[in-house]
């Protein structure tokens, strides 16, 4: 009878150190690729959206017109499909994560960012460039301060996870009864709640990406990984502009010709 030893030295507490602080530093990596993709699409946004408005091309996305409270922007049939295109873009990066390639899932964010910033060129008409530039400022402070504690508060946020799922449903449910209803004050706490949504949806996030990373690098490709990366920032993406979109309702000053 023969027995088989494993002579190999247990794990020491240096080798769980030297771990951890691989893991410590992939995870900052991973952190800083995901907002940089973030940032790179909010610029995007920013430059069509400010293009668009400040060219000939806005005839093509909307026409100003005269109504009794003024000139507001009304779209055209390319400014309805901008404004629905994020949606399919979304849709499509959704459910082909496992079956787009890098570049595809890479390619796509961009056309999406760019989209967005085409069905947001209106804002440039309906608001003063001053307040969009203030309230874009005030945007970035709350999403940076409300992410940063969601990454390091030791609070679980993910098992919020449903309640913020179903506020955003309701969100959605009410924007469209308000779209017939065109109650003030309906649309007044829309506007709160939208507001208290995407800010928490700012903290989820950063812990959800935080927590999550060790799986993601433990069981996944360097492709993966990268991919991943890009639908992080989607979401992030997304919280920032739902978060500015909202503040801009209520801290925007309007055009005096709107």
């Amino acid at each position: 009878m023969s027995f088989s030893h494993d002579y190999r030295s247990p794990a020491t507490p240096t080798d769980w150190n030297a771990q951890a602080a691989n893991l410590d530093a992939g995870l900052r990596a991973y952190m800083l690729r995901v907002y940089n993709w973030m940032a790179s699409g909010l610029l995007l946004t920013g430059i069509v959206a400010y293009v668009i408005a400040n060219t000939s091309l806005s005839h093509l996305f909307f026409q100003v017109v005269q109504v009794p409270g003024g000139l507001v922007p009304r779209p055209t049939l390319l400014g309805d499909v901008a404004m629905l295109s994020p949606l399919a873009f979304v849709l499509v990066m959704s459910f082909g994560l496992n079956r787009l390639s890098l570049q595809g899932a890479q390619a796509l964010f961009w056309a999406f960012c760019a989209a967005m910033g085409a069905s947001m060129a209106n804002i440039f008409v309906i608001y003063t460039d001053t307040s969009i530039v203030r309230v874009f400022l005030v945007t970035a402070c709350m999403f940076a301060a409300t992410s940063l504690w969601g990454y390091v508060t030791k609070a679980n946020l993910l098992r919020f996870s449903s309640f913020l799922m179903m506020g955003l449903f309701g969100l959605l449910i009410a924007g469209l009864v308000n779209l017939f209803l065109k109650s003030p004050a309906l649309y007044y706490v829309y506007s709160i709640v939208g507001v208290f949504i995407f800010t928490a949806f700012s903290a989820f996030d950063a812990q959800r990406i935080r927590v999550t990373y060790p799986q993601l690098a433990a069981y996944e490709g360097p492709e993966m990984t990268a991919k991943r990366s890009v639908y992080d920032a989607l979401s992030l993406y997304l919280n920032f502009i739902n978060l500015f979109q909202f503040l801009l309702q209520f801290m925007g000053a309007r055009n005096s010709n709107d």
